[in-house]
Parts: C-alpha cells; sequence; structure tokens
C-alpha cells in the first residue's frame, strides 16, 4: 500500500514549500504532516515525501530515523514518551518507565501494550528540565510527575 497525502495535506505541503527557498528544507514540516495524518511515518511514506522533495529517500529515511518525534511504526492511541536526560534522570524517571511499564503491561520500551491503546518510549529532552521528570502525552506535557500523578493521569484517558 503506497502513501499518498490527502487533498488537504496536498495543500498544507504546498504552502508549507512556499516558506522555503529550497525543497529539501520542508523535510521536517513534510514528515510531521505525514504523522498527523498517518500517525506514523512507513518506508512509502518516506519514499513519498523523497519523490516530493527532489530527494533520495536515504536522505530522508536518515532525518526521520534521527528524531526521536517520529514514529516509524504503528503507536497506541496514548504515546507516553518519558524525557530521559540529564534533569529528568537526576529527578526519577527511570523510576517513571519502570512505574508506567508495570502499569501499562509493556515489557520493552518502544511497545505497545496487548490492547493497542498504550506505547511507551523514552526520547531525548523535551526542554522542561526545571519540572523534571516529566513526559508527552501524545502532544501534552506532565510535569513533576509521581506514581500519584501517572495513576491519575492514566485514570482519565479510560
Amino acid at each position: 500500500m503506497s502513501f499518498i497525502f490527502t487533498e488537504e495535506n496536498k495543500k498544507k505541503f504546498e504552502a508549507i514549500l512556499e516558506r522555503y527557498p529550497e525543497k529539501r528544507a520542508a523535510m521536517l514540516p513534510a514528515l510531521w504532516l505525514v504523522q498527523q495524518q498517518n500517525e506514523w511515518i512507513s518506508p512509502e511514506a518516506m519514499e513519498y515525501v523523497a519523490s516530493l522533495l527532489d530527494l533520495a529517500p536515504a536522505r530522508v529515511y536518515e532525518v526521520a530515523t534521527f528524531y526521536t518525534m517520529f514514529n516509524l511504526k504503528p503507536i497506541g492511541k496514548y504515546h507516553f514518551q518519558v524525557c530521559r536526560t540529564l534533569s529528568c534522570q537526576l529527578c526519577g524517571a527511570e523510576s517513571i518507565t519502570h512505574y508506567l511499564k508495570e502499569k501499562l503491561g509493556i515489557e520493552k520500551l518502544g511497545q505497545t501494550s496487548q490492547d493497542g491503546r498504550f506505547t511507551l518510549s523514552e526520547v531525548e529532552c523535551l526542554g522542561s528540565c526545571g519540572t523534571a521528570p516529566m513526559l508527552q502525552l501524545n502532544d501534552d506535557y506532565h510535569e513533576n510527575l509521581t506514581p500519584q500523578k501517572l495513576d491519575e493521569l492514566i485514570a482519565s484517558l479510560k
């Protein structure tokens, strides 16, 4: 199955191109648009973006695999992304990740729960060092985390 933008997203992509002096500079917003449409970026979608930007698919793959903000496989409805950098680690991110693994029934990072609802990942700095430990749940930040706050957060999703 090949990937193609919806008509609405084709228009958005054209508007994105207008902001950049060179097509290749639009790669990050183009990949973000793919992810918004599809929830993840498939190899076919990377090839599609490469064709739109007149690039080799390998160039798009290099960028998509570098950034943790891009999902390279299907994810659950709720994506928990725990910050793993220094400030969060010093304030307990490791215990937050361990707690979430147990609570969500996920064995390894990057996996999705058996019911398909939750995916758990660790990501690089999310820029909220003063409120560590923290995570991003889909597009929202949750800071100063404790097991109790996680329980409340998970309960609010059911």
